[in-house]
């Protein structure tokens, strides 16, 4: 019998690959960024149950509170959020479909690869002052690579929404 832990565990999982599978099938550009959101709460609430609070707190205001808005904002500013989006070309549907393979497996390889400890403490208290010190850290065990392709990210995204909202939209006859 499955534990309460266990089922949680399962049911977040469910949500965010629900929705994310969700978000990028459908054809409304407004329910594909409400997917997105509960995505990255099913996210967010991964990282609760793995009890690291401080990330799912940076994920609920970075991703959820910051780019999910701003997402929303230019979609309502383009004053398309009620269209349907075309429908792609077959050759980006197959490349996409390449795209998704390549990344499942090399994911798949990374894990078949990592060798997995049962009941293995993590080698870093996840405290706050911890988290910070490794991310502002600049050493084999550091993170501000990550850190900073991560910022990059979110001007990409930034820059993504200014776009979409600046596009002009089609003249009516």
């Amino acid at each position: 019998m499955m534990s309460g832990s266990t089922i949680l565990f399962y049911l977040l999982a469910a949500l965010t690959l629900a929705c994310g599978l969700l978000s990028v099938t459908t054809r409304h550009i407004f329910r594909a960024a409400i997917y997105v959101l509960f995505a990255l709460i099913g996210i967010a609430g991964l990282y609760f149950w793995m009890e690291y609070e401080f990330i799912a707190a940076v994920q609920i205001v970075v991703y959820v509170g910051g780019i999910i808005v701003l997402i929303i904002f230019s979609i309502f500013l383009t004053q398309q959020a009620g269209e349907k989006l075309a429908k792609p070309a077959l050759n980006r549907q197959l490349f996409s479909a390449l795209a998704v393979f390549c990344g499942f497996a090399l994911t798949l390889l990374q894990v078949f690869q990592h060798e997995f400890k049962a009941g293995a403490e993590p080698a870093l208290a996840p405290t706050v002052a911890n988290i910070g010190n490794s991310m502002l850290n600049i050493s084999e065990s550091g993170y501000a690579l990550p850190f900073e392709v991560i910022s990059l990210l979110l001007l990409a995204a930034l820059v993504g929404c200014i776009v979409i909202a600046l596009r002009s939209k089609p003249e009516t006859k």
